[in-house]
């Protein structure tokens, strides 16, 4: 008999946070799993990319909305929807980082959490 590995809350979040993200178009998907690091705010961060403030705010709503019908989860904050550079949707144990492109590539969360775990997600064109 095989055993199936069973899915923790913050990867099911996680799972479909990015597929939200996939929703809209986002590009460059990023998981960077924090689990194994002490100095970890939460579990998971989700960066994603938009190709302009419409974008980005697009891929922040259709990410929000299909969290709440999925799991019906609400980000339990919300910050930077005011200039649509930088949208970040905190779950609590999943932190989604939706970036316009150029901000992205200035404050690269990736590289300050090199030790973490690193997944790209192909994007579907």
């Amino acid at each position: 008999m095989r055993k199936t590995k069973s899915i923790t809350e913050s990867e099911l979040l996680c799972k479909t946070i990015v597929e939200g993200m996939q929703e809209n178009k986002a590009r460059n998907i990023v998981v960077l799993d924090l689990r194994h690091l002490q100095s970890a705010v939460c579990d998971f961060f989700v960066i994603s990319s938009g190709d302009s403030s419409t974008h980005v705010d697009g891929i922040s709503n259709a990410t929000s909305r299909f969290t709440r019908k999925i799991l019906q989860e609400k980000p339990w904050h919300i910050e930077g929807k005011n200039n649509s550079e930088w949208i970040l949707l905190d779950y609590i144990d999943v932190v989604a980082h939706i970036f316009y492109k150029d901000a992205r590539g200035f404050y690269s969360i990736e590289d300050l959490w090199a030790d973490a775990i690193r997944t790209d997600i192909p994007n579907l064109d």
